[in-house]
């Protein structure tokens, strides 16, 4: 399993100590045992953790109310009492309300970090437009940056 899935035994083993993945069935030698909604759901957190960044609770929130909304999925089709199915759709949305905040935030993280990377390529850029400029008139500037690097 820790093969097809790209993560190691003992990753997984956590994952189910911490509640991401429920834990396996046993066979007689007590190996643990996995179906293909296992494999899915690690691939999953697999992807959620090393493609999109997210730790470890976010992830856990993101599955607990993926959970959430499958029974509430149940619980809707099963009820007819309006009130009921009210509280259901209602769960429903703060669910989804707080997945959305999850990946927003992230979105922000992710977009100061582009931000910050692009002002050190700007301050980059002034250098070398400085260093053309140099070369086009044959002047240097040395009473400038004293820093010694070319960047931050």
């Amino acid at each position: 399993m820790a093969d097809l899935v790209g993560l190691t035994p003992r990753s997984i083993r956590y994952y189910e100590e911490i509640g991401l993945l429920e834990p396996a069935a046993r066979s007689e030698g007590a190996y643990r045992l996995y179906d293909a909604d296992d494999v899915a759901r690690l691939r999953f957190i697999k992807g959620l953790r090393d493609d999109a960044g997210f730790s470890l609770a976010e992830i856990g929130q993101l599955l607990e109310d993926e959970t959430a909304r499958a029974a509430n999925r149940v619980r809707f089709r099963a009820s007819r009492r309006p009130a009921e199915r009210r509280a259901v759709l209602l769960d429903g949305m703060a669910r989804i309300d707080r997945q959305v905040a999850t990946l927003r935030a992230k979105i922000a993280r992710l977009q100061a970090m582009i931000d910050a990377a692009d002002e050190r390529r700007d301050h980059l850029e002034g250098h070398l437009r400085g260093l053309t400029t140099e070369a086009r008139t044959g002047t240097s500037d040395r009473g400038g940056d004293q820093s010694g690097g070319a960047g931050r």
